[in-house]
């Protein structure tokens, strides 16, 4: 069965860090384009972040210079994390990780990311 199963979640401060992963197995994610989703209370998803398979990043606007995409590919396992810092009340969402290669897509169940004083 096809996985991508996200971590690191939590509560924090405004401005303190969080550092997001997720584990994608069962099949070569190596060759997908890896992304990170928010949803906030009702809220449509948005994207935060994308990486292609060549790690060439882009980033949703309102995290732009505070969050961090990154991936790891192994032989078996596909690595994709999403560091965040500065965080601010307005980040507070699940956040869900998102494999696309062409029509094909997979999604995560989702990690809660809580940012308040």
């Amino acid at each position: 069965q096809v996985q991508l199963v996200e971590s690191g979640g939590g509560s924090v401060q405004p401005g303190g860090s969080l550092r997001l992963s997720c584990a994608g197995s069962k099949i070569k994610f190596s060759i997908y384009m890896m992304g990170w989703y928010r949803q906030a209370p009702g809220k449509q998803r948005e994207l935060v972040a994308t990486i292609s398979s060549e790690e060439y990043a882009q980033y949703g606007d309102s995290v732009k210079g505070r969050f961090t995409i990154s991936r790891d590919n192994t032989q078996n396992m596909t690595m994709v994390y999403l560091q965040m810092n500065s965080l601010q009340v307005e980040d507070t969402a699940v956040y869900f990780c998102h494999a696309r290669y062409w029509s094909l897509e997979y999604w995560g169940q989702g990690t809660q990311v809580t940012v308040s004083s």
